[in-house]
């Protein structure tokens, strides 16, 4: 299938980055005194910006004041602490490079705050020319907002044949608010039966099914 454009979400679909997210969000846990949280529950708890994190890592009713001293504690240990053990999923890189070769526009939408979206894609995408690298940003609406896309879309110069590329429900609903094709991909932070109860257009395993469908 031709696309002129791929929108991709960044956390659990090209890179894997759960646990250096588990491991900031806990250590703000303990610098405010609460408890810590096994890595792999964060899965359920990532997706949302980054305030959403805190508030769902933290014990439930806490004042504005310290959700926003954990989160202040969680960005500055976070930013620092980016790519301990971040990495991209296997393939992706290729992917990426590849996709671009052939002519087609390649944007990020993203969740995470907008600073540590732009570190990590110049970390470990640097030879790639992103149309559109967007993260959280004071203003613009989160996902599933389509606004994310439709400005991505702007930026990339198409109107159509564009479809984004996610591990979350979120980004499920994100494609199809934007009135555009959902991909969603497995290998995330989110099951395979989650995916599957928002009907993404694409339900995809592996890397190799991805390229197939996307490449031109």
């Amino acid at each position: 299938m031709f696309f002129k454009e791929i929108i991709f979400d960044l956390d659990g679909t090209l890179l894997d980055t759960i646990d250096d997210l588990g491991t900031a969000s806990n250590y703000a846990m303990e610098q405010c005194g609460f408890p810590t949280h096994p890595l792999d529950k964060y899965r359920q708890k990532v997706g949302h910006g980054i305030r959403n994190l805190i508030i769902n890592a933290l014990p439930q009713g806490q004042s504005d004041e310290t959700v926003d001293k954990a989160l202040a504690i969680f960005v500055d240990y976070y930013i620092s602490h980016i790519d301990v053990h971040t990495k991209p999923y296997a393939g992706i890189p290729e992917l990426l490079r590849d996709l671009q070769a052939a002519g087609t526009k390649v944007a990020i939408a993203s969740n995470k705050f907008q600073r540590g979206t732009e570190k990590l894609a110049g970390k470990f995408f640097p030879d790639i020319r992103f149309c559109a690298l967007f993260g959280n940003r004071e203003g613009a609406p989160l996902k599933p907002s389509p606004e994310i896309v439709r400005e991505a879309m702007r930026l990339g110069g198409v109107t159509d044949s564009v479809a984004m590329v996610g591990d979350s429900p979120t980004d499920i609903k994100t494609a199809k608010n934007a009135g555009i094709p959902a991909i969603a991909v497995s290998w995330g932070f989110r099951g395979r039966d989650d995916l599957s109860a928002e009907q993404p257009d694409y339900l995809i395993d592996n890397i190799e099914d991805l390229r197939k469908l996307i490449l031109p």
